[in-house]
């Protein structure tokens, strides 16, 4: 296996084509079976240029891509850098012996009914659940009923892990763009299965701290939470069975905050839902981080960005610069100690990141951060964009997030 990437900032598209394939098929030494490009939405009026212009060059190779309004790629120097804002193409290449590519598009009036049978969703993709494939998915975040989607796939191929993105415009409003093949798409789903001699491992940083206790619910309808009962880090309640509501408990845990803290919770507050009902001893990254919508002082309920069920703990989280930082970093160190991945060759494997909009230089104050952070940790080619909804699984599902930076590492089996 052998990975490959190149970035291009020439404001002439064919220059830049030109720049991306030639860089990224000199270093790859062999031929690619596997292209995956992303593009500035500052060419946005040249996206129907875009994959003739590559296929001149790559007629056998398998490409998929999106539009983004910030590019991830490899510079000249060696090193990841994250163009936000500006014209930039970036394609990775991969010859990928022993690995079957099926790429694919699909509408949103494809996706069967979420009662469908598994083979349904199977027959949709083109591959059964025995090849146990891989998937990288881009979608278009006005048309591909995406969350339906990713249900679909978790239910027909449990195991196989899903990472992607929604495309992006930028901050001007154009158009995103999805390509597959031969064809540009603006709506739907485009992605690519990889089945075989491959691992795809995935880093969900979501950029966030608990701060206080576990609750778990005793009553919630929808996406309010009306009743909790507080937790010790185990799954022993600790309020000797006293309920309260979800106003008491966060004003409870505010004023026990320090001052730095406090001041956070008033702009950067959210609800960590516990995935994981078995763990007991909770740790950072055992969450699904979802918004905190409102509070009804009256019923003293709050309102989050996803549906509660009686019996769910959750927990309030903090989120900024630091604890952004802090939460990839524990990540990186997790996976490095957990997956001794040799990258002493630093072309056998790659990562592709996914990032919100909402991180990079706007929250970190300075560029490249986590794009550099990672390659700290693992030397290997990266690329990639941001998005206007990041996918990744949190346990056992995969899941639309918000503010995060997903991370899919691929690799031969060791």
């Amino acid at each position: 296996m052998r990975w490959s990437n190149s970035l291009s900032t020439r404001p002439s598209l064919e220059a830049a084509v030109k720049e991306v394939v030639e860089k990224s098929l000199e270093s790859l030494g062999t031929t690619a079976n596997l292209g995956l490009v992303f593009i500035s939405s500052a060419f946005t009026s040249e996206y129907p240029r875009l994959m003739p212009l590559l296929k001149e060059h790559l007629p056998e190779t398998i490409i998929i891509g999106c539009g983004g309004g910030g590019i991830v790629g490899m510079n000249e120097y060696g090193k990841p850098e994250e163009v936000e804002q500006q014209i930039a193409i970036s394609l990775s290449l991969a010859h990928l012996p022993e690995v079957t590519v099926k790429a694919f598009h699909i509408s949103a009036e494809q996706l069967p009914d979420l009662d469908s049978s598994p083979d349904d969703w199977c027959n949709l993709i083109g591959v059964p659940t025995s090849d146990q494939p891989q998937f990288v998915i881009f979608a278009d975040p006005f048309s591909g009923r995406i969350n339906d989607l990713l249900q679909g796939l978790d239910y027909a191929y449990p195991h196989s892990p899903k990472v992607g993105g929604l495309a992006s415009s930028g901050l001007n409003g154009q158009n995103s763009g999805l390509f597959c093949e031969n064809r540009l798409y603006q709506k739907g789903v485009v992605g690519v299965s990889l089945s075989g001699n491959i691992i795809l491992e995935t880093i969900v940083a979501q950029g966030c701290r608990p701060i206080g206790k576990p609750y778990r619910v005793t009553q919630g309808e929808r996406n309010i939470v009306l009743e909790l009962e507080e937790l010790a880090n185990s799954d022993e309640i600790v309020s000797d069975g006293v309920r309260q509501s979800p106003l008491e408990a966060l004003q409870n845990l505010v004023q026990n905050l320090n001052e730095q803290d406090r001041r956070l919770a008033e702009n950067s507050l959210f609800v960590g839902i516990v995935r994981d009902e078995f763990k007991q001893n909770l740790e950072q990254g055992d969450f699904l981080i979802r918004n905190l919508i409102g509070v009804d002082p009256k019923a003293g309920a709050i309102a989050i960005g996803d549906q509660v069920r009686t019996g769910q703990r959750i927990q309030f989280h903090l989120r900024d610069a630091n604890t952004s930082a802090e939460d990839l970093e524990m990540l990186l160190e997790r996976y490095q100690r957990d997956v001794a991945l040799d990258t002493t060759t630093t072309n056998n494997a790659a990562a592709l990141m996914f990032s919100c909009f909402g991180r990079g230089e706007g929250l970190y104050g300075k560029p490249n951060f986590d794009s550099r952070l990672f390659s700290s940790y693992l030397n290997i080619p990266i690329s990639g964009f941001f998005c206007n909804g990041e996918i990744g699984p949190v346990g056992s599902n995969t899941f639309l997030h918000g503010y995060t930076s997903v991370f899919g590492i691929c690799r031969q089996p060791s």
